[in-house]
């Protein structure tokens, strides 16, 4: 059985992926609010850029922890088209996108976020395990059921929780605790989907397919985490509905202003 390193280089990775986590969630749930005062297209738009944000957020997440991953005995490559699956099951409607969706348009502020935090958490769960799929080294990869379904769990359980705060209080504090708590849901479920790993190593000489981490993953990281840092910073420089309103009521003319009635 070979040992294996999930902070190879020291708390750099774990630290760095949660803060990749933690933007992810936030941008995600403040579009998500964004689309309650929104309709029609606008609506859709936003709820579109929360699945794109916290597919990006989890996926950026995964990876970058995975740049600590060491397996002794065995050098690890990544499988690109399942690499870049992941990415896509991150980020589809019918995975995280479905979680939000749901969560954002559903008339039961219970249902939606039962089945808004099912939707997200097994989008975490699914790019997790596909991400973890691709992973190939001189050895045989296999699972602990019971630590599998509690990872599943966890993401579940912690993204319910992330979506109602999102969608039940308003208020800055708030959508930062929410992000937070969706954050440490996400590196939960994978140090916990991490921990129920074991790796069989068999000695060969034969090269690995696939790509390494730093030729492949790293500039695929940035690409995302840079993408996510800009759009967050053109989410929160976006003016709100009701901005958007008073900024139109305080263009208008004098004389077309309602006064009231003595």
């Amino acid at each position: 059985m070979g040992h294996m390193h999930h902070m190879a280089g020291g708390w750099a990775t774990p630290l760095l992926s949660y803060v990749m986590a933690v933007v992810g969630s936030a941008l995600g749930l403040r579009c998500t609010v964004r689309a309650l005062t929104a309709g029609g297209r606008s609506r859709r738009n936003w709820l579109v850029s929360a699945s794109i944000a916290i597919g990006a957020g989890i996926w950026t997440m995964h990876f970058i922890a995975m740049l600590g991953y060491t397996v002794d005995g065995t050098a690890i490559r990544f499988d690109i088209p399942l690499t870049l699956l992941s990415l896509l099951v991150a980020i589809a409607i019918a995975v995280v996108g479905a979680g939000v969706f749901t969560a954002g348009y559903g008339k039961s502020r219970v249902r939606s976020v039962l089945f808004g935090g099912i939707g997200t958490g097994l989008g975490v769960a699914a790019m997790h395990y596909i991400g973890m799929a691709a992973v190939e080294l001189n050895g045989t990869i296999s699972y602990d059921p019971a630590v599998v379904t509690a990872s599943v769990v966890i993401a579940i359980a912690a993204a319910s929780a992330a979506l109602w705060a999102a969608l039940s209080v308003r208020g800055p504090a708030v959508a930062a605790v929410a992000a937070l708590v969706m954050g440490l849901a996400v590196s939960s479920m994978h140090y916990t989907g991490m921990a129920a790993v074991t790796v069989n190593v068999q000695a060969s000489n034969a090269p690995l397919p696939g790509a390494s981490a730093t030729a492949f993953i790293l500039p695929l990281a940035v690409v995302l985490g840079s993408f996510l840092f800009l759009t967050c910073a053109f989410v929160a420089l976006s003016p709100t509905a009701r901005e958007r309103a008073e900024g139109e009521a305080a263009a208008r003319p004098l004389h077309e202003v309602e006064l009231p009635v003595a």
